[in-house]
């Protein structure tokens, strides 16, 4: 018997593309944020290459881990696949005990973005750059409000790692996606936001510095925190991911097409206006990326002695 199903499912994944099953892409953050817009822009051009419709499912919740626990959970027939940012896949198993998944439940197929990070103001708030929101953050004495995107998210850690570094007390607000703490932002309910160019740019917000390796094209005035001082290096990648088991003859499938939909002028123009740099890693490059991210995240996390109520 065990024979005959292992034949069967090898001759499914052998069938023509057009017999496939619609394939569902989990993107584990709300509609509207930067993952569901890279998501959308994602799905016609990999359903071209799949010869299946490959449908977006919002999954959000825990800072990515909801949908990425979904996807965990899921059979690995090559119906499911997941689109994560950094977070759920690289900082929250170091973060989180009680994690419903754990890196081993997946198998990681592309990166297919890495994004530089910017620290964010509202358009009118007097913080315009580091030794403005230094000195604001020594005058709050600890009643200075950050938002993130979740414990455990990329914007979370980056932000806990400057508070420190610089020595100054914030507190953390954590929202369950970008567009709720853009919203806070605009309230007046948090002071800084860390998040990617886009959301910026998209909300007409000031860039106050850039976590990232280099200054960001779009806003060349805006330093660093390594020019200024502070050791400080993150950035935003993304990529997908199948449930562990998934058939390999799947998996390159889904990595042919991603480095097919990549090259699309489509995808191309609409990860531009996203200011959303591609960078396209197949299986084995990104499988190895991701595991030396899991090892420097560990001690990211160790190091700061963060927990999630921080």
């Amino acid at each position: 018997m065990r024979l005959l199903l292992a034949g069967a499912m090898a001759l499914a994944f052998a069938l023509p593309a057009r017999a496939q099953a619609p394939i569902t892409l989990v993107v584990n953050f709300v509609a509207g944020g930067p993952s569901d817009l890279m998501g959308r822009l994602l799905a016609p051009e990999l359903s071209a290459a799949l010869g299946s419709q490959v449908v977006i499912k919002n999954s959000a919740g825990a800072a990515g881990g909801i949908g990425a626990a979904e996807v965990a959970r899921a059979r690995p027939d090559g119906q499911t696949l997941l689109l994560s940012p950094i977070g759920a896949m690289a900082i929250q198993p170091h973060f989180r005990s009680d994690l419903p998944y754990r890196p081993g439940d997946f198998a990681p197929i592309c990166q297919v973005a890495d994004t530089p990070v910017v620290v964010m103001s509202a358009p009118d708030s007097p913080i315009r750059d580091l030794p403005i929101l230094l000195s604001r953050a020594r005058e709050a004495r600890g009643a200075f409000n950050f938002g993130s995107t979740g414990p455990g998210s990329l914007p979370h850690i980056a932000t806990v790692a400057l508070a420190r570094a610089a020595g100054v007390e914030m507190t953390h607000i954590p929202f369950r996606g970008n567009a709720e703490a853009v919203t806070a932002l605009l309230r007046g309910d948090v002071s800084i936001f860390a998040d990617q160019p886009g959301t910026l740019r998209g909300n007409n917000l000031q860039a106050v510095a850039i976590l990232s390796e280099q200054r960001v094209a779009e806003f060349p005035h805006t330093p660093t925190l390594r020019e200024q001082g502070l050791d400080i290096v993150y950035s935003i990648w993304s990529g997908i991911f199948a449930p562990a088991g998934t058939p390999p003859e799947f998996l390159a499938r889904v990595e042919a097409a991603c480095r097919r939909a990549l090259q699309s002028p489509a995808v191309i123009a609409g990860f531009e206006r996203l200011a959303t740099p591609i960078v396209f890693r197949g299986q084995r490059d990104f499988a190895a990326f991701w595991a030396s991210e899991l090892e420097k995240f560990q001690g990211v996390v160790r190091a700061a002695g963060l927990r999630p109520g921080d």
